[in-house]
């Protein structure tokens, strides 16, 4: 009957038992468990993938580590599901067991490095991502996976993990304070707890946080927007803001088409202007925002970086691409595909992609590499397919119209930063495409103070800004392929030189200029229209297949990124003696050809046009992959730079058609007309026949009169009437 007395002790607990928190703790202490079991044990043949990246990483001073939610998966389906449906409860114990695990794999450490850092994990998914318009309230706190475009990334900046606070009266710190990861903030206490005696009571709000006693991560915020092809017709595209912390600041930079895996959390609005009414109402609204825990950068489609790295396998496939003889003529034919012929014009544009090298000389100047291409032409010659390719095909491209884009849309534009109020400067589409290429239409649309900032660009390769206090210089090391109508619309041969509008400022900074027009020839139209009607009636299957001869375009897209980072030829001896003589013949000729028509040439024949053909030499050699640009290439240079650029300079379209080049010969055109207009009112008609037998009474050359008729029907000015045997003049 021990005890039996015994009145035993009675106690109440007014605030429940401890029991929740100690469930609590058993089960985070398992799930921890698992979590190092799963890095520990995973692994895929004899490959533990996670312990040896762990050993990997930290070795190099990494502490982070990717984990693919799959394979978490065929570990442990529950933790899994149970990550995904509360990431932000689990990641921290997943952490923990990382670097747990890190502690044990890396000992014995080096002195000086006993303790061990903590590691960060980041995660990745193969699920199908959702889009920013599925994202609705059900989603909050889960993971979730979205693509999109990053339009805008904030500096880095430090948030505080942990904080100690101190009382202004009393001085006593409160140590070691955890604060909730992402864009929450931290209330202080209204009251300091510490009872001293003698002292009067503390006043509300004495706390202040102690800078030097905190720790703090770095973290930056991005802006996201949803991609082009996800937004519904007529709609605008929406935004997000992302937050982003440790290892994962600096992963991507605005212009990146990236896939966020995230946990969708929510943040306090921003005041509402005047304190009162309205912040009644908006008590328990959130703005939402994604805390990253994963980025994965798209490498294919427009906007991508090209940075892949390339395996093994493909290196050794490029290199044997490089020793085929006709690489050229492969690459060149891989260009645009659907459109047809034009082979020199794809020639120069895979030489632009190429681009020659950059030099730095010893005074400290450089010298570009980048080659810069103008197509002039007649409409539907599909200059604007051939822009689009490239800006798909290159490893960073932009494309701009020349009437929507202003001189600091290209360049760079200083603005006020909402937020700070300070000014901010702002990068265009030129610095946008540094080590790419940008791709302007309609350049003749452009207005001429807007075409003038690009000049620099061009040929120094930096913008160089003084505005509003901010005095820099930007680079855009870029090539520039533009393409442009002449001044009629279409080419006019009889008006020689009037059909380019451009400054030879600007025309002598391209390196080719081609002159594309529209010609009539049976066969030659015979043979497009059946190419045009192949591809609009295979659409589908020639999607897929890629003919004989040809590189499909992500394999093309990677063997630019690869010889851009790993060649830069330089030009043999032989090869610049040849040079030398064929650039003095050059400007002979050009020289020659001024004197004869007695006008100077709409283009000009300079250095720059020299430098031109050692860039483009140096292109070819680096398709490749050769250290030295030899006599082939030059050979090969100087032919294109023949049919482009002289021909455009030298031939008979600018400077009127053969035997009109003298200015006797367009003053007799002239009078012609005048007379012409003066015989013949407005509104009335006269016979073709009857107005040629008056000329040549006069003895003026019939050949000299149709040509002026002929004019004057092509600017609308009079047209035939009566199965073409009346004239009626209509202006």
């Amino acid at each position: 009957m021990d005890g039996f007395d015994d009145p035993g002790i009675f106690f109440s607990d007014n605030f429940g038992g401890d029991e929740g928190q100690d469930e609590q703790y058993i089960h985070n202490t398992q799930t921890k468990k698992r979590f190092k079991d799963f890095l520990r044990e995973f692994h895929e043949g004899m490959d533990y993938k996670y312990r040896d990246e762990l050993k990997r990483h930290y070795n190099l001073s990494k502490y982070y580590i990717e984990v693919d939610v799959g394979d978490l998966a065929n570990f442990d389906e529950e933790l899994a599901d149970k990550l995904r449906k509360a990431p932000s409860e689990l990641l921290p114990l997943l952490e923990t067991a990382a670097t747990e695990v890190a502690d044990e794999v890396t000992r014995p450490r080096p002195e000086g490095e006993a303790e061990v850092k903590d590691i960060q994990v980041m995660l990745m998914d193969d699920s199908n991502p959702a889009t920013i318009r599925d994202l609705k309230s059900d989603q909050m706190a889960r993971l979730v996976k979205i693509p999109g475009i990053v339009i805008a990334a904030s500096t880095i900046r430090a948030k505080a993990t942990r904080i100690t606070i101190q009382c202004r009266t009393c001085r006593a710190f409160v140590p070691n304070i955890a604060v909730k990861p992402g864009l929450e903030g931290y209330l202080l206490p209204r009251k300091c707890n510490t009872d001293q005696a003698g002292r009067p009571k503390c006043p509300v709000d004495p706390f202040f946080i102690v800078p030097e006693k905190c720790t703090c991560v770095d973290f930056q915020t991005l802006k996201l927007q949803e991609a082009p092809e996800a937004v519904p017709n007529g709609e605008m595209p929406r935004h997000l803001q992302l937050y982003c912390d440790r290892y994962l600041c600096d992963r991507v930079v605005p212009g990146n088409r990236v896939t966020i895996m995230g946990i969708y959390a929510i943040k306090k609005s921003a005041g509402v202007g005047k304190r009162g009414a309205r912040d009644k109402v908006a008590v328990g609204i959130r703005n939402p925002y994604l805390r990253v825990v994963g980025i994965r950068v798209d490498m294919s489609g427009p906007g991508r970086s090209s940075a892949g790295s390339v395996t093994p396998m493909e290196e050794e496939e490029f290199r044997r691409l490089s020793t085929k003889p006709d690489i050229h003529e492969i690459i060149a034919k891989s260009i645009a595909p659907s459109i047809y012929g034009s082979l020199d014009i794809k020639k120069a544009i895979s030489c632009l992609l190429f681009g020659g090298s950059r030099k730095r000389l010893p005074d400290g100047l450089t010298r570009r590499g980048d080659i810069n291409v103008l197509l002039l032409g007649d409409p539907g010659t599909a200059k604007s397919q051939l822009l689009k390719f490239v800006e798909n095909v290159s490893p960073i491209g932009v494309y701009t119209s020349g009437k929507g884009s202003s001189a600091a849309g290209l360049t760079a534009s200083v603005m006020r930063d909402a937020a700070t109020r300070n000014f901010v400067m702002e990068g265009g589409a030129m610095v946008l495409a540094d080590g790419g290429v940008v791709c302007i239409d309609e350049f003749d649309k452009m207005r001429e103070d807007d075409r003038v900032a690009i000049h620099e660009a061009m040929e120094q390769q930096t913008i160089s800004i003084a505005k509003a206090g901010i005095t820099t210089t930007l680079n855009s090391r870029c090539a520039v392929l533009a393409a442009a109508n002449s001044v009629f619309g279409r080419w006019d041969d009889t008006k020689g030189e009037e059909n380019i509008d451009f400054m030879p400022t600007i025309l002598s900074r391209f390196d080719t200029i081609f002159i594309v027009k529209d010609e009539h020839s049976e066969q030659k139209d015979m043979t497009l229209a059946k190419h045009v009607m192949n591809v609009h009636m295979n659409a589908l299957a020639t999607t897929h297949t890629v003919s004989d001869g040809e590189l499909e375009v992500n394999t093309l897209k990677k063997y630019i990124g690869y010889c851009r980072s790993k060649c830069g030829p330089r030009l043999s001896k032989e090869a610049a003696e040849k040079l030398k003589n064929r650039y003095v013949l050059m400007r002979n000729g050009a020289r020659d050809h001024e004197r004869e028509s007695e006008k100077r040439n709409a283009i000009p024949i300079t250095v720059r046009q020299l430098e031109a053909i050692i860039r483009i030499s140096e292109a070819q050699a680096k398709m490749q992959l050769s250290p030295f640009a030899t006599d082939v290439h030059v050979d090969e240079a100087l032919r294109l730079f023949q049919v482009s650029t002289l021909d455009a300079a030298m031939s008979g379209d600018l400077s009127g058609t053969e035997g009109f080049t003298t200015a006797g010969d367009m003053e007799e055109l002239s009078r012609v007309e005048k007379q012409l207009k003066r015989r013949f009112a407005i509104g009335s008609q006269v016979s073709e026949h009857a107005i040629i037998q008056d000329f040549t009474r006069q003895k003026y050359g019939e050949r000299t009169v149709h040509k002026v008729l002929s004019l004057m029907i092509r600017r609308g000015e009079i047209q035939y009437r009566m199965q073409r045997k009346m004239l009626y003049r209509i202006k």
